[in-house]
């Protein structure tokens, strides 16, 4: 790693702590909401910095897990409505018009939907623990129209899972919590490099149905 990027994570860091020990728990719940706004906040940044604190004594571990749950329910239901919002129709008359563009026509979204009314449940639930997609797998059971305790139940227990492993994670590691972020960083780069090469692929390769 360069010298300009430990210096940028360092930034984060400092940031990232100056808001939890200045705000505490509800520090920790703010983070996480914005997490799913603003992606350059990582949850790989924020937990395991939070479990750092719980192993200095700084914060409980319960309360902290608990804050980061509520956090992340919060944060990814702000995308659930969104994909609620566009919902089947619309996004199938979008596919209609702009095809190529988003590599769908409208029975893609037709077998997609019935995908996600028998897999929805698992599809949200390891979602929320894979990096670059736990974020945006609201979406599509915003748009499938998931029932909102079905949402909810994964919702909480993929998230709980997630931040629980990054909390521990911090709490063993201590001193050492920013080999989380370190590890997990790559890989979250790789998703999104292997999203983007898929969706060049598809655009290059569409043929309307």
């Amino acid at each position: 790693m360069g010298a300009h990027s430990r210096q940028g994570m360092g930034a984060m860091f400092d940031w990232v702590l100056s808001v939890i020990e200045g705000w505490g728990y509800p520090g920790i719940f703010l983070l996480m909401v914005a997490e799913h706004l603003f992606p350059p906040i990582p949850s790989e940044v924020i937990m395991p910095l939070a479990g750092y604190l719980a192993a200095s004594g700084t914060l409980s571990l319960l309360p902290t897990v608990i804050a980061g749950t509520l956090g992340s329910v919060v944060g990814t239901s702000m995308w659930f409505v969104v994909g609620w919002w566009i919902g089947a129709e619309r996004l199938k008359r979008w596919a209609a018009r702009h095809g190529r563009l988003m590599t769908l026509s409208p029975s893609d979204i037709d077998r997609a939907q019935a995908w996600f009314d028998r897999q929805g449940g698992a599809a949200v639930f390891l979602g929320r623990m894979i990096p670059a997609v736990r974020t945006l797998i609201s979406v599509p059971a915003g748009i499938a129209r998931m029932s909102l305790w079905r949402f909810y139940v994964f919702t909480v227990l993929g998230s709980l899972l997630w931040t629980l492993v990054l909390t521990l994670s911090g709490l063993v590691l201590e001193a050492n919590f920013h080999l989380v972020e370190e590890v997990i960083d790559p890989l979250s780069k790789a998703v999104v490099a292997a999203v983007v090469l898929v969706y060049i692929y598809r655009v290059a390769t569409w043929r309307p149905h």
